[in-house]
């Protein structure tokens, strides 16, 4: 099996940075405790293609309810490589839990971004049954595969890309 990345914690001041943003009210003290509990994400056996990403704090989400989550996690990836994240098949089944962008992307060069390449997700409990989604911190939440991917022989983009989500629009 080739090996093509690597994941990584964000910085600490990065990681407090847009866990603050998100989440004004939260003490100094708990931000710290937060970080030291994250997990990098990790495959549950030999035969599974997805890396679990697991949440960094208990959330409910209400049915309709939204949640933007900064994982605190980066991942430098080889080039023609792209990580994909989609929700745990077993949440998106009993709970309708969508990623807002409905598919992830991470590009390789999103490591090298301002913001150290930190990975958030956005969250929808879409259920149509009423459902109640709760979660304890370390819980699978989210999974990422890695894929090849290929261009076009005319292609000739020189770009940077210097930030996070949408910065490949500027």
């Amino acid at each position: 099996m080739q090996r093509i990345a690597k994941f990584y914690k964000v910085s600490y001041e990065q990681f407090e940075k847009d866990w603050l943003d998100t989440f004004p009210n939260t003490s100094k003290d708990e931000v710290v405790k937060i970080y030291e509990s994250i997990q990098l994400p990790r495959r549950a056996t030999s035969g599974s293609a997805g890396y679990d990403f697991f949440l960094p704090i208990d959330i409910v989400l209400q049915p309709k309810e939204i949640i933007k989550i900064p994982t605190g996690i980066r991942v430098e990836i080889a080039e023609g490589w792209v990580l994909q994240l989609f929700p745990r098949s077993s949440l998106g089944f009993k709970y309708r839990l969508q990623l807002n962008n409905t598919v992830g992307i991470i590009d390789s060069d999103y490591f090298y971004s301002d913001n150290e390449g930190h990975m958030f997700s956005k969250l929808t409990n879409d259920t149509t049954e009423q459902k109640v989604v709760e979660l304890k911190a370390q819980a699978g939440f989210m999974q990422g595969i890695f894929l090849p991917f290929g261009i076009c022989e005319d292609d000739d983009v020189k770009e940077i890309r210097n930030g996070g989500f949408g910065s490949t629009n500027k």
